[in-house]
Formats: C-alpha cells, sequence, structure tokens
C-alpha cells in the first residue's frame, strides 16, 4: 500500500453514517405516498443522524472533504425531495415551495463555491467579510441544530398534518402535528431568511473574487 493510502476515506465512520441517512432517506420517500407514519420516522432518523456524523467527524478526527459534501447533498436533497411530495399533497402552496427549496439549493452551492475558491473545507466556511448573521449562524452550533431542526420539524409535521392531525395535546386543544407545525414556523422562516442572507453574501464574495482576479490580470 503506497505511503498516504493508508486510510480508507470512504470508511471513515461520519461516512459511513452519511451513507445510512442516504438509505434512511430513500426509504422515506418510497413509503411516503402509502406509510407516511413510518416515511416520517425514517426521514428523522435520517436527519438526526446528520448531527452523530459532525459529531463523529470531530471526536474521532475523521473530518473530510468527501463528507463534508456528502452532508451537505444529502440535506439539500432530502429537503427537496420532501418539498417536492408537499407540493402534490398541497398543490396551491406549490409555488412557495418552490421559492424555498430554489432558494434552499442556490444559497448553499454558491455559498459552498464561494468557501472552496478561498480555500474553504465546507459550506460552513465564512470569510472574515461574511454577512454578521451567516458568521453567527456557522459558529454556533446550538443556533444551526435549532433552525435545522425547526425547518425539518415545519416539513414534517405539514406533511404528516395531511394524514393525520396527531394526538391532542390537550383536551380541546390541536393535534400534536398541528402544534408542532405552528412552533416550528418561525424557525423555518428564519432559516428561510438565512438563506437569502446567504445567497445575497455569496454573490457579493463571488463579485470580489472576480474583481480581485480582474486586477491580478491587469
Amino acid at each position: 500500500m503506497a505511503k498516504g493510502e493508508d486510510v480508507n476515506v470512504f470508511l471513515f465512520v461520519p461516512n459511513l453514517i452519511g451513507y445510512a441517512r442516504v438509505v434512511l432517506a430513500a426509504a422515506s420517500f418510497y413509503l411516503m405516498p402509502e406509510a407516511p407514519g413510518p416515511a416520517a420516522a425514517a426521514y428523522v432518523l435520517s436527519a438526526a443522524l446528520d448531527a452523530l456524523d459532525g459529531h463523529a467527524a470531530r471526536l474521532l478526527g475523521q473530518g473530510s472533504r468527501l463528507g463534508a459534501m456528502l452532508d451537505m447533498l444529502t440535506d439539500r436533497l432530502c429537503s427537496l425531495c420532501l418539498q417536492l411530495h408537499l407540493a402534490q399533497l398541497y398543490p396551491r402552496a406549490g409555488p412557495l415551495l418552490q421559492l424555498s427549496v430554489c432558494t434552499d439549493i442556490a444559497s448553499h452551492w454558491l455559498h459552498l463555491h464561494c468557501a472552496t475558491l478561498q480555500g474553504g473545507g465546507s459550506h460552513k466556511s465564512v470569510g472574515g467579510d461574511g454577512p454578521s448573521l451567516l458568521r453567527l449562524y456557522y459558529s454556533s452550533r446550538a443556533l444551526l441544530f435549532v433552525l435545522c431542526a425547526g425547518n425539518e420539524a415545519f416539513f414534517c409535521c405539514l406533511f404528516l398534518v395531511y394524514h393525520w392531525e396527531g394526538p391532542t395535546v390537550f383536551p380541546g386543544g390541536p393535534g400534536l402535528f398541528r402544534a408542532g407545525l405552528v412552533a416550528a414556523a418561525p424557525l423555518a422562516a428564519l432559516k428561510l431568511g438565512v438563506n437569502v442572507v446567504q445567497l445575497g453574501g455569496a454573490a457579493r464574495r463571488l463579485a470580489a473574487i472576480d474583481r480581485a482576479e480582474r486586477r491580478r490580470h491587469q
């Protein structure tokens, strides 16, 4: 075995967790039309593993560019597939769901592209001149977790409410999933706002990179 090839990055523990997330998400999407309960359970478990793979990467020193890309792609594509299904369930909300998923994908893609050009290792790299909201968002694991979890909870509850309101929270009150939907709505709105800020900030960073490259070639 050649020097430097003693560790197979594909078998890093965080990446193995990432593969499990993909399998669970695929199972969720397959089950969604006929078995909403198991589908939601598989989706939530896949999302929960997102926190575990990052913890494993830090604990074992097994962070990798492959893992960072797998993590971001899984997040974006899971959100895309869930919202595509929701657009079928709620056709009148289709344009809003399309706007949400397009903003999510575009902002993260452009942000990652800028981070890569500036030497960052993942989409969580934010330059010192980046928007203060993004620096706070990516530097605070608690804030990152709350907003991402709230965003996922909103869309999962929206899916579940279509099929069942859930057990009542208290006599005469809303069902659990309806209550969760209302509680998570502000967090989902804030997450959409972060995506808009990220998209604008990434566009400005890319324009600055263009200007710097033009100066070097003049």
